[in-house]
C-alpha cells in the first residue's frame, strides 16, 4: 500500500527514480555546458562533455564545483540564465567579504516552493496549519524558503523572522501556530523564554518544530521534545544547491533527511581523494542539481559529512543527521564563520594587534563567543572604544554578536607553530 506523500514520486521504485535521475542529469550536464563559460572552461580542461554521460556512473568523470567557483565568477558569472529570466537573488553570508550568490528562475522557485510543501507535509504538516517563521528573511534563504512553502501548501504563515524572543513567545501564545520552523539553538531560547513568563507549551498548539540551518544532535532533540511537546525534525538544504528542503526528515521515522532525489542527486566523497564512496560509508556530501535552471550546480562539495543510508520512510535515500564539517568552518547561530573573517575585521580596526583568541561556548543554549585581542603596542586608543568598535565590525559584517576584551600586550599565547585562535567549548555530543 503506497505511503502517505505530497507527491507520487516520493513512493516511486527504485528504478523509476534512477530512470528519471539520469534524464534529468543528461540535462543539466547539457545546460551548464551551453549557458555557462565558467562550466564549460572546467568541462574543458578535465577533457569531458556532456555526452560523455551515458550512465549515473559517468558523473564521477565532471570535476567538482566548489564555494572558490561561485567567487571567482562574483557575482553572476556561474548563471546559466539571462538576467531578465531570473526572478530572484539571495545569498550566503559570504566568508571572504564576497558572498556565494545564487539566481532562481521562476520555474526554480516553483520548484523550490513544491519542495519546501512536501517537506513540510513528510514533517507532519497539513493544509491549513499555522506556521510560525522564525528563520531570517532576506538574502538568506531560509525565511522565504519555508514562507513560499508553507503557503503552497496551502498553510497559514506566520512571518515572524528571527529576533525578538519576548515578542515570538507573545504571538506563538495569541496565534497559536501548529508548526514552526526554526534554528534548533534558537527554538530552545524561546523554550527558555516560555518558561520565564510562565507559558506552559503543553497547553500550545505547536506540534511540530522544523529546525535547519545548523547542525544538532539527537540529544538537542530530546531536549526539544521533551521541553516542548513537539516532534522535533530536521530540515536540510544549502543556498548553493536550493536554500531549505533539499532533504527532508520524515516524522514517522525520524531518522535522517530524506533526499529529494527527484531534483537533486547525491554522492559520497572522501574529502582527501574526491574518490567516490558506496552507500553507507562516511565522508563529504556532494550534490548534482537536476532542475535548476538559474544556477544549476554540478557535483557541488558540501563540505558536511555524513553518509548515504536506503530510503525508510520515503523510497529515497537518506543522508545521515549532519553534525560536522570537513573544514574549519564555525557555526554560530546559524551563521558560517570563519576565524578569518573575524581576524581581517581585528585588523580594520587601528590599534588593535593580530594577536587574538576566538572562545566559544553555550549560555543559556546559544552560543556565546568573546574575542580577545591585544592593543597595539604604544598605542594610546581608548579600550572601551576598541571593543565597542571590533564589536560594531563583527556584527555588521560577520552578522554575530560578540564580546570583546581588549588586552594590553603580551597577555595572550603566542605560538611557536600554527596559531590556535579558536577555542570551541560547545558541547557537541
Amino acid at each position: 500500500m503506497p505511503r502517505l506523500a505530497y507527491d507520487e514520486i516520493e513512493n516511486a521504485s527504485i528504478d523509476e527514480i534512477r530512470t528519471l535521475q539520469a534524464a534529468r542529469l543528461k540535462e543539466s550536464l547539457h545546460h551548464a555546458y551551453a549557458n555557462s563559460a565558467a562550466y564549460r572552461k572546467k568541462f574543458d580542461a578535465h577533457n569531458v562533455h556532456p555526452d560523455d554521460f551515458r550512465s549515473l556512473e559517468d558523473l564521477s568523470k565532471f570535476p567538482f564545483t566548489t564555494k572558490a567557483d561561485l567567487r571567482d565568477n562574483y557575482p553572476f558569472g556561474m548563471f546559466c540564465a539571462p538576467m531578465e529570466e531570473i526572478s530572484r537573488i539571495h545569498a550566503s553570508s559570504g566568508t571572504t567579504g564576497r558572498p556565494t550568490v545564487v539566481g532562481y528562475t521562476k520555474r526554480d522557485i516553483d520548484n523550490w516552493a513544491n519542495l519546501v510543501a512536501r517537506s513540510i507535509f513528510a514533517a507532519g504538516g497539513r493544509a491549513g496549519d499555522r506556521v510560525h517563521i522564525a528563520y531570517g528573511y532576506g538574502l538568506f534563504t531560509g525565511g522565504l524558503g519555508a514562507h513560499y512553502g508553507a503557503e503552497r501548501l496551502g498553510c497559514t504563515v506566520i512571518p515572524m523572522s528571527g529576533g525578538q524572543t519576548e515578542k515570538q513567545v507573545q504571538l506563538i501564545q495569541d496565534f497559536d501556530p501548529d508548526i514552526i520552523m526554526v534554528t534548533p539553538s534558537y527554538m530552545l531560547n524561546i523554550g527558555d523564554e516560555m518558561r520565564r513568563q510562565g507559558v506552559d507549551p503543553s497547553q500550545l498548539a505547536l506540534r511540530i518544530g522544523i529546525f535547519g540551518a545548523e547542525p544538532w544532535t539527537d540529544s538537542m532533540r530530546k531536549e526539544l521534545e521533551s521541553n516542548l511537546h513537539i516532534d522535533a525534525v530536521d530540515i536540510y538544504g544549502l543556498s548553493e544547491i536550493m536554500g531549505p528542503g533539499v532533504a527532508q526528515e520524515c516524522v514517522e521515522t525520524k531518522d535522517g533527511p530524506t533526499v529529494w532525489e527527484d531534483h537533486f542527486y547525491p554522492e559520497i566523497i572522501d574529502p582527501q581523494s574526491g574518490e567516490v564512496l558506496p552507500d553507507g560509508e562516511k565522508g563529504e556530501l556532494v550534490f548534482t542539481t537536476l532542475t535548476k535552471q538559474g544556477l544549476p550546480m554540478i557535483r557541488y562539495r558540501t563540505r558536511d559529512l555524513t553518509r548515504l543510508l536506503p530510503g525508510s520512510a520515503r523510497s529515497m535515500r537518506r543522508i545521515e543527521k549532519i553534525t560536522g564539517r570537513s573544514d574549519d568552518m564555525l557555526i554560530i547561530r546559524g551563521v558560517n564563520v570563519f576565524p578569518t573573517q573575524i581576524e581581517e575585521q581585528i585588523l580594520a580596526v587601528k590599534g588593535l594587534s593580530p594577536h587574538y583568541l576566538m572562545e566559544i561556548e553555550k549560555q543559556a543554549h546559544l552560543d556565546s563567543v568573546t574575542i580577545m585581542v591585544e592593543r597595539v603596542q604604544g598605542s594610546n586608543a581608548n579600550i572601551d572604544g576598541l571593543a565597542a568598535e571590533l564589536q560594531t565590525k563583527i556584527k555588521s559584517l560577520v552578522g554575530i554578536s560578540v564580546t570583546v576584551e581588549v588586552k594590553e600586550v603580551g597577555k595572550l599565547p603566542r605560538s611557536e607553530g600554527k596559531a590556535r585562535h579558536v577555542i570551541d567549548k560547545r558541547n557537541t555530543h
